[in-house]
């Protein structure tokens, strides 16, 4: 039996990781920051350490033949920034691995990364890989277009009554559900791939999403259209009116939003019956 150490495990991706890895036959090593916070995690052993500390990794990756760190952070609070957390704990976790002599790492990027190199969120994970893809070691680095979580901002927005999009809307995304991901992933590094662009199965513009989250609500579509220079405008002002816990989340908003977020499809998964639930929810 194959053992993978999965880092981030209680986060969106990190659970689907563990389920998928465990569901396939391996033996799942979950990395997480307080054991008493763990409910039904898919996982064979808990290691409960802080990442962010190099010394509590020591000597937890013995036996380990593969790591996949879905590890990072969105808001940067507890007083952590992206450079603490989505650089430095995940070379602190490829160090371990490679004195541990695990035989692959694998971790989970951002799409369209070289074209956001201003967003500081998307500048500590690419520095990150430079340093993964020079080490002495095999790996696998994996970018999504976007989560199915992420399309719950143009659900919230329909749920209040109006969608605002920028530009003309038409820009392209095909989002991906976590368990389709984390499917790819492990096919990706059983394959030995070194890099998977990875999307969903099926391709939206912004327009298309506005309408379908108001449909799973049974609302008549109400879209409002912004100038781009709005958007790049935000992207400008942002950092200097707003604390970074906020303004960390908005930059990598404005400019992902401002692309085409587009890779080869994978998975079964459909953005509708992910609305449908949340609209089933939210009654």
């Amino acid at each position: 039996m194959k053992h993978v150490f999965i880092a981030g495990a209680t986060g969106y991706l990190g659970r689907h990781l563990c389920a998928e890895f465990h569901a396939n036959g391996w033996h799942v090593t979950a990395l997480v920051r307080s054991k008493s916070k763990v409910t039904d995690l898919p996982a064979d052993r808990i290691v409960e350490a802080e990442a962010t500390w190099r010394e509590t990794l020591h000597g937890t990756m013995q036996g380990i033949d593969l790591v996949v760190s879905a590890l990072g952070i969105t808001r940067q609070a507890d007083g952590l920034s992206y450079w603490d957390v989505d650089y430095q704990a995940n070379l602190n976790l490829l160090d371990e691995a490679v004195a541990s002599g695990v035989a692959h790492f694998a971790y989970a990027h951002v799409l369209h990364a070289d074209r956001m190199s201003h967003v500081p969120l998307v500048a500590a994970k690419s520095a990150f890989v430079r340093k993964l893809q020079t080490a002495p070691i095999s790996h696998t680095v994996i970018a999504p277009t976007g989560y199915f979580s992420d399309m719950s901002d143009f659900f919230d927005m329909a749920r209040q009554g109006r969608v605002w999009l920028f530009g003309s809307g038409q820009l392209r995304i095909n989002p991906i559900h976590g368990a389709d991901l984390a499917h790819a992933t492990r096919q990706a590094i059983e394959a030995g791939e070194t890099w998977l662009d990875v999307g969903g199965p099926d391709m939206f513009t912004h327009e298309d999403l506005a309408k379908l989250a108001f449909d799973s609500l049974g609302k008549s579509p109400r879209i409002t259209h912004l100038p781009d220079w709005t958007r790049r405008l935000a992207l400008r002002v942002i950092p200097h009116v707003t604390p970074r816990h906020i303004s960390g989340p908005a930059q990598f908003f404005l400019s992902a939003i401002g692309l085409p977020m587009t890779a080869k499809p994978h998975g079964t998964r459909h953005l509708d019956a992910f609305f449908e639930s949340k609209a089933q929810q939210a009654d």
